[in-house]
């Protein structure tokens, strides 16, 4: 397969515009600039490209919403990578930040954006200084600022830091925090097409989504759609994590076997272990079992499959990997990013890892299954934003998929704590609030925004 984002990704020096330039960089930006807004906006349209940020939307559908006229309009591009288990935004930025920067421009020209800002969180550092020093210098050769290689076209360009919030990687949070305000998400409509950053029309796009423009215009649109399959066109960068031998980044051909990223790619679990579950689409995705990794890693085949893409992050877990531990790792980590803003996943993330605590210590029934499977229902489709449904689904497809699993568990616990206390029965508490069995108390938990961290 020909590689589109990583070809030569590895080339001594490609951060620099001389190296980016000489292997045939910002030649896509001048094409583009030769034709009309609405030919590239065609372009894109053709492509079939799809947001390779989670939603997985349109991009050239998403960019022709924007309204025309001459209010100033703006491009965002999230940089905000905070979802467990991915790390490819941090590569292309860190390798080839002048690919973000052309495919920004060519976006904007697309849009008809005259300001743009990419938002990355404060935990790339390293990346944002990359950013900044290719910013110079592609400020310096005239593709970015007034008068772009003598076209008239105009696009500012600002590097702006988070301070390290996962909720400022959805969309409305993004923006409240780029204006100076708590990342909070916004109520919908309006869409940030038509009212977003600082109430202007904004287009927001992830860091992939936007590094692929540049091979969309080289390519051309009809020629770029030809890669993958029909509903999920072109190349994906997928982030492998867990329990493989070789984890890391991959451009694979959408459509490609999941088996064949996992233990092909990623070399797959060690000698004698098995996958047990895993995470198509980062720690947000309903889990999928080892039956279901000769699924095509495509949007529309995911998603039948009671999963989704996500941010194309896989996340392996063996079979020696107990599903509570990987439940409340899960959790704790939602109710920890939660903002507050919204009761159910304010209260739902916080109770759910009660009731995940009260399963390890033996103190659940196998009706609280059943009661925790109906919570995480009715907290998807009713938050502000996903960060809810982020916890919800992985949460309620491991109940759904390893129930026996956790009856087991409840019922070994319960016995413990029987037989622990049967034994100490004549033993008197020494410490407060300690247990007969010396197991640490049933964690009472904080309310789920009243801690902003990153991951």
């Amino acid at each position: 397969m020909e590689k589109l984002l990583f070809a030569d990704i590895d080339e001594p020096g490609l951060g620099t515009l001389a190296v980016y330039e000489r292997r045939g960089g910002y030649e896509p930006l001048r094409k583009a600039l030769s034709m009309s807004s609405d030919a590239v906006l065609a372009e894109l349209e053709a492509s079939g490209l799809r947001g390779r940020g989670g939603a997985g939307f349109a991009m050239g559908k998403k960019a022709s919403f924007l309204p025309k006229g001459g209010m100033d309009k703006y491009l965002v591009c999230n940089a905000d990578e905070s979802e467990p288990g991915t790390f490819k935004d941090r590569e292309l930025m860190q390798k080839s930040p002048h690919m973000l920067i052309e495919g920004m421009v060519i976006a904007a020209h697309a849009a008809g954006a005259n300001r743009s800002f990419v938002y990355i969180r404060g935990e790339y550092a390293l990346q944002a200084d990359i950013l900044e020093a290719a910013l110079v210098e592609a400020r310096e050769a005239g593709y970015v600022g007034e008068d772009i290689l003598g076209t008239g076209m105009t696009l500012t360009l600002v590097i702006h830091r988070g301070a390290g919030a996962y909720i400022c990687g959805e969309e409305t949070g993004l923006l409240d925090s780029l204006e100076g305000k708590r990342g909070n998400p916004r109520l919908k409509p309006p869409f940030p097409a038509n009212q977003g950053l600082y109430q202007g029309p904004t287009l927001i796009n992830n860091v992939e989504t936007l590094c692929t423009v540049p091979s969309v215009m080289r390519m051309g649109g009809e020629q770029y759609a030809k890669l993958g399959v029909e509903t999920s066109t072109g190349t994906k960068l997928v982030s492998v994590s867990g329990h493989v031998l070789s984890p890391g980044n991959y451009e694979i051909e959408l459509g490609t076997p999941s088996r064949e990223i996992v233990y092909d790619l990623a070399g797959g679990p060690g000698e004698g272990r098995s996958v047990k579950c895993w995470f198509p689409g980062g720690s947000s995705s309903p889990v999928l079992t080892a039956e279901d990794l000769d699924l095509p890693y495509d949007f529309n085949s995911l998603s039948k499959a009671g999963s989704m893409l996500g941010s194309g992050a896989i996340i392996v877990v063996d079979d020696r990997t107990p599903i509570l531990d990987v439940a409340r790792k899960v959790a704790k980590f939602y109710r920890h990013e939660s903002c507050g803003k919204c009761t159910p996943c304010r209260e739902g993330t916080n109770w759910t890892v009660k009731m995940l605590e009260r399963i390890r210590v033996g103190e659940a029934t196998p009706m609280d299954l059943e009661i925790m499977a109906s919570v995480q229902e009715h907290i998807i489709g009713n938050c502000l934003c996903v960060l809810g449904d982020a916890m919800a689904m992985p949460i309620g497809s491991m109940i759904v998929k390893f129930r026996d699993e956790f009856e087991r568990h409840i019922e070994a616990a319960r016995r413990s704590r029987d037989s622990d206390g049967a034994a100490g029965s004549d033993t008197a508490l020494t410490a407060q609030g300690a247990t007969s069995s010396g197991r640490e108390p049933v964690l009472v938990g904080t309310q789920g925004g009243a801690a902003q961290g990153g991951d």
